[in-house]
């Protein structure tokens, strides 16, 4: 257990530095200069040069990779061109809007996604086995930013329930800032049930092959509790490392239906700075959303450790 712990902390350590490398190299490569972009079209070359210098751009891509390092293990990402605050701070603003907007979509995917494909893999080829499987396709070939502009047409231009866009704040009121955040949810929880929803009946399929679950039916066992007991809770570890990769795609995905429902959320700050050429908010953002990402990975491999002890040992 101990040492199965430690190669993923490992893990999880070398794969944040290469992330770190690779959002560094990609911004620095990104057309644009920050000075420039500081000085505006008024800025004389020699100013540019002066103000270039003093920020560090004109020094080695190698050592100001390892002062950015330096300062964002310190929590230090920078200052905002656009803003001129530090990066940081923006992103902690930003997150009571996007965190709990992945938490309720996460929510919807996992209270769809595993009843339905635990109903479709005990319903094998019969009728609710097919509605399952159509209803997944269709939330796979619907992209969520579709699926948003559908439930703002349904939801509040045709029948008013919810407004269409915007974020109410939490100091108005917890069911008004939540009713902000419904819609974008539903749409980006959609997608991501609809895979893990496959990737569930997957693995209880494969689980209800086995020899031990046709004992257990031979011997008389409910056929709930065949299912929850002997056949789920066997069929976890594909269920987690899919569910895993999902939270990773809401991350993402969020970026997206943010801009879609005008959200004040990391996503639309991303594409604001993008805009804007403010480099260092694009990097702060983007390092802090792969961090993210790794570290979700790192927590499904450490639940592998619970689901099935004998993980520890390969």
């Amino acid at each position: 257990m101990k040492s199965y712990v430690l190669r993923r902390v490992a893990a999880f350590v070398a794969t944040l530095f290469f992330v770190s490398v690779l959002v560094f190299v990609v911004i620095r490569i990104l057309p644009g200069d920050p000075a420039a972009v500081i000085m505006g079209t008024e800025g004389s070359p020699e100013a540019t040069a002066r103000l270039r210098a003093s920020m560090g751009l004109d020094r080695p891509l190698a050592v100001q990779y390892v002062d950015w390092l330096a300062r964002a293990v310190r929590g230090d990402l920078g200052m905002s061109i656009q803003y001129d605050v530090p990066v940081g701070r923006l992103i902690v603003t930003r997150l009571p809007v996007t965190l709990p907007l992945m938490g309720l979509a996460a929510f919807f995917m996992v209270s769809v996604a595993l009843p339905l494909g635990i109903f479709a893999a005990t319903r094998h080829r019969r009728l609710g086995d097919y509605l399952t499987m159509v209803f997944s396709q269709l939330g796979i070939a619907v992209p969520s930013f579709w699926a948003g502009l559908l439930l703002i047409l349904l939801f509040s231009v045709r029948l008013g329930w919810v407004q269409s866009g915007g974020f109410a704040g939490w100091e108005e009121g917890f069911w008004p800032a939540l009713r902000s955040l419904l819609l974008p949810a539903l749409a980006l929880g959609f997608f991501q049930a609809a895979v893990l929803i496959r990737a569930t009946r997957s693995a209880v399929l494969d689980v209800l092959r086995e020899d031990y679950v046709r004992t257990a039916r031979a011997k008389g066992v409910r056929e709930g509790l065949v299912v929850v007991k002997h056949t789920f809770r066997n069929a976890m570890i594909p269920v987690v490392t899919v569910a895993g990769l999902q939270l990773g795609q809401l991350i993402a995905g969020s970026i997206i239906l943010e801009s879609v429902f005008a959200l004040p959320g990391l996503g639309r700050l991303a594409l604001g700075a993008i805009t804007a050429r403010d480099l260092p908010v694009v990097q702060g953002v983007t390092l802090f959303v792969a961090s993210c990402i790794v570290a979700i990975n790192f927590l499904v491999d450490l639940t592998y450790v619970l689901l099935d002890p004998r993980i520890r040992y390969d």
